[in-house]
């Protein structure tokens, strides 16, 4: 039997609809109603587990949808339905992610676990799980003596092997200063290949956040599902995002995100060093 080919199964726009901004085609900030409900509940002083992470892995459940939707390889596939046993009109065509891609999700402890371990199940639903791996890396930030972000060193980590041609996830809930997720994204590709893209996956971001990740890795992409610049002046606020970067800021004077929802590294894990 030889599918007949129907544009209503062919035809597709998976696009996203996400926040007007100038930072960038490479900046994907979603606007998704119900993922923004979702996240401020979760950045309430009133929210504790295990609400935390039921919300984290809703949020990321709807987040890494979006990625996949937005940047992943699909082909033109012939799928035989099981009424195709009794017409051969059972038989269609439909544009599915492809199956042959190879896809690493880096597990950034400790805020990176639980998100990570949520694109990795549906990654492995959604398609080959031989093609599927999970990777963890130990990622601390250093401080100076007022407390804020002077860098990131990866103190260790469980590497299942090279990343050449492969998609590589890096799945972290707070993109603050960006030092964390600059290092990790180095470190793989100083010594382990060349990616076929990769790309962060956060809840919350700043614009000092997107300015570090472009610059030292430009070829990367980033996912939101909200942006935060609220220490910038309130004329600024009042600009689109991106229209003036230099004057934005979403962080306060020991580099958390405001305003934020507090360190999703304790919160998740009720651990407070």
């Amino acid at each position: 039997m030889t599918a007949i080919r129907d544009i209503a199964h062919t035809d597709l726009d998976f696009g996203l609809n996400e926040l007007v901004h100038q930072y960038g085609e490479r900046v994907h900030v979603l606007s998704d109603l119900v993922a923004a409900t979702l996240l401020a509940r979760l950045c309430s002083p009133q929210t504790t587990q295990p609400e935390i992470n039921r919300l984290v892995r809703r949020l990321y459940e709807r987040l890494v949808v979006a990625v996949i939707n937005d940047g992943f390889p699909r082909k033109l596939t012939e799928v035989t339905s099981r009424m195709a046993a009794d017409n051969p009109r059972g038989v269609y065509q439909n544009v599915l992610i492809d199956m042959d891609i190879e896809v690493v999700t880096v597990d950034i402890a400790r805020a990176g676990i639980v998100p990570s371990m949520v694109c990795y199940e549906l990654l492995n639903e959604l398609m080959n799980p031989e093609k599927i791996r999970q990777d963890h890396l130990m990622v601390s930030r250093s401080v100076d003596a007022s407390e804020k972000v002077s860098g990131a060193t990866i103190t260790g980590g469980k590497i299942g092997g090279p990343i050449d041609g492969r998609i590589v996830l890096f799945p972290d809930p707070m993109g603050a200063t960006g030092s964390s997720l600059s290092a990790a994204m180095a470190y793989y590709k100083s010594e382990w290949g060349n990616a076929r893209a990769m790309a962060c996956l956060n809840l919350i971001i700043t614009p000092q956040y997107i300015k570090r990740i472009l610059k030292d890795h430009p070829e990367a992409y980033i996912y939101a599902l909200r942006l935060d610049r609220g220490m910038s002046a309130v004329d600024v606020l009042q600009t689109v995002p991106g229209s003036r970067w230099d004057e934005e800021t979403g962080l306060n004077e020991k580099d958390y995100i405001i305003p934020g929802g507090g360190g999703f590294g304790e919160l998740m894990n009720n651990s407070w060093v």
